[in-house]
C-alpha cells in the first residue's frame, strides 16, 4: 500500500474578472442615465414670487419660444398636433400636470392659441413655469 498526502490548498476567490464585471457596471449606469435625460428648450423663464411646487414624473410639457415655436416631448408642433399630443398624454395618465413654459418675451397670442387648445380639450390641470424671483 502506497501512503499518498495529499496538499490542502487554502480557498482563494479569483479577482481578475472584478475589473471586467465592474466595466460592465459602469457602461450599464452610463446608458440608463443617457435614456432619462429631459428636454428643454433654451428659454428666459418669466419671475415670479408666488410658487407651488409639482411633481416632476407626471408633468406634460409644453415650450413656447418667443419667435412662436410650440415644442413637447423634443418635437415641433402645430395645434393639431399639439392637441394629439396632450390628448394622448392625458389617455396615458389622467393626473397628468401640463406645464406650459414659454420666453420671456413670447408674444401673448402664442401663449393664448396653447390655453385655447387645453380650453377645448377642457383639461384644469395646467401650470405655467416660471423662474423664482
Amino acid at each position: 500500500m502506497v501512503n499518498i498526502k495529499k496538499k490542502r490548498r487554502n480557498p482563494s476567490i479569483t479577482t481578475s474578472s472584478m475589473s471586467d464585471i465592474g466595466f460592465l457596471l459602469l457602461i450599464f449606469i452610463m446608458l440608463i442615465s443617457l435614456m432619462n435625460q429631459r428636454y428643454e428648450e433654451k428659454i428666459n423663464y418669466s419671475e415670479s414670487t408666488a410658487l407651488e411646487r409639482t411633481q416632476a414624473d407626471s408633468n406634460f410639457e409644453i415650450w413656447i419660444q418667443k419667435n412662436g415655436v410650440i415644442s413637447a416631448e423634443g418635437k415641433d408642433l402645430d395645434s393639431v398636433g399639439l392637441e394629439r399630443a396632450v390628448v394622448s398624454a392625458i389617455a396615458a395618465n389622467p393626473n397628468v400636470r401640463i406645464h406650459v413654459i414659454a420666453d420671456r418675451d413670447t408674444p401673448y397670442k402664442y401663449v393664448n392659441s396653447v390655453v385655447g387648445v387645453l380650453q377645448s380639450l377642457q383639461h384644469r390641470v395646467v401650470s405655467f413655469v416660471v423662474k423664482e424671483g
